[in-house]
C-alpha cells in the first residue's frame, strides 16, 4: 500500500494526466474525477475511443496516440484491461505513475509497471486523495 507522503509527492510533482476511460456522462465518477482534476490545475487528456472530445478536449483512442507528455495514467477501465494499458504506458516511455481508480486493481500488471520504474496506485480515488491530502497541505503553515 502506498503511503500519504508518496501520494502527496505524486500529486505535487506530476501535472499531466491521461485518463483512460474518461466518460462523456457527467453523472459518472469517470467524468467527475478527471473534471475535478482539471479544475485544480492538472492537464487531463481524455482517452476514450468512443468520444471525439470531452469537456472541449480532444479524446484519443489509446494513450499511444496522445501527443502530449504524460506523467500519470489514470485508469477508469475494468481490472482485466489494466495489463494492456500498462504495456502501452511502458511503450510510451514517459509515464511515471499508473493510477487505478477505486475498485480497479491488477497485481500482475502493477508488478510489471513497478519493474519498469513506475509508481503504482491501486483501488484508490484520485479525487478523494486530493481532497483529503492536498487541500490540507495547501493550508498548512
Amino acid at each position: 500500500m502506498i503511503n500519504d507522503k508518496k501520494i502527496i509527492e505524486i500529486l505535487t510533482l506530476y501535472k499531466s494526466i491521461a485518463c483512460v476511460g474518461f466518460s462523456k456522462d457527467p453523472s459518472k465518477w469517470a467524468h467527475i474525477v478527471p473534471k475535478f482534476m482539471m479544475s485544480v490545475g492538472y492537464n487531463v487528456v481524455p482517452v476514450n475511443p468512443s468520444a471525439e472530445s470531452i469537456l472541449g478536449k480532444k479524446s484519443y483512442a489509446s494513450i499511444l496516440e496522445v501527443p502530449d507528455k504524460i506523467d500519470i495514467v489514470q485508469i477508469f477501465r475494468p481490472s482485466e484491461e489494466v495489463p494492456k494499458i500498462v504495456n502501452e504506458s511502458i511503450k510510451r516511455g514517459d509515464v511515471r505513475v499508473i493510477w487505478m481508480q477505486k475498485g480497479i486493481s491488477n497485481e500482475a500488471a502493477a508488478q510489471v509497471a513497478e519493474m519498469k520504474g513506475m509508481t503504482v496506485v491501486q483501488d484508490t480515488c484520485m479525487f478523494e486523495e486530493y481532497s483529503r491530502l492536498m487541500s490540507k497541505s495547501t493550508t498548512d503553515p
